[in-house]
């Protein structure tokens, strides 16, 4: 096993705790099943918020999936001139057998504005993609 990092993120719709904690373990699942993750996996998780939200801590919905006893850290993203709003971000730092290059990063909704090449790969199926 490696320990590999995965990147992801999600705009929110708006910043309310529910919608907040449900759209973060939305990204959440969606990047352990596109990398055949279970909790057991995870070494740790980072979580960037930009400034305005502040409804909720977005690790919060970590716990609400059951992951207790995975080490989570949530920080303040750079607040800069043009940044896309409502947005959270995750570096995840996994225990894989995966190549790097066969790790699957994670933009979803407005965030896939962030990484397109990552959200367009991510979008094909896996002849396109090249899996194997």
């Amino acid at each position: 096993m490696t320990v590999r990092a995965i990147r992801g993120a999600i705009q929110v719709e708006r910043d309310e705790p529910g919608v907040l904690r449900g759209q973060v373990g939305l990204l959440l699942k969606e990047v352990m099943a596109a990398n055949d993750l279970v909790p057991d996996d995870l070494v740790s998780i980072v979580f960037t918020a930009t400034s305005d939200l502040v409804s909720a801590f977005p690790a919060e919905a970590a716990r609400e999936l059951g992951l207790v006893d995975v080490p989570l850290m949530c920080a303040r993203e750079l607040d800069v001139e043009g940044g896309l709003p409502r947005t959270v971000r995750i570096l995840a730092h996994v225990d894989t057998d995966k190549e790097r290059a066969g790790i699957r990063h994670v933009y979803l909704g407005g965030a896939a504005v962030l990484r397109k090449d990552l959200a367009q790969r991510a979008a094909a199926g896996p002849a396109e993609r090249g899996d194997r």
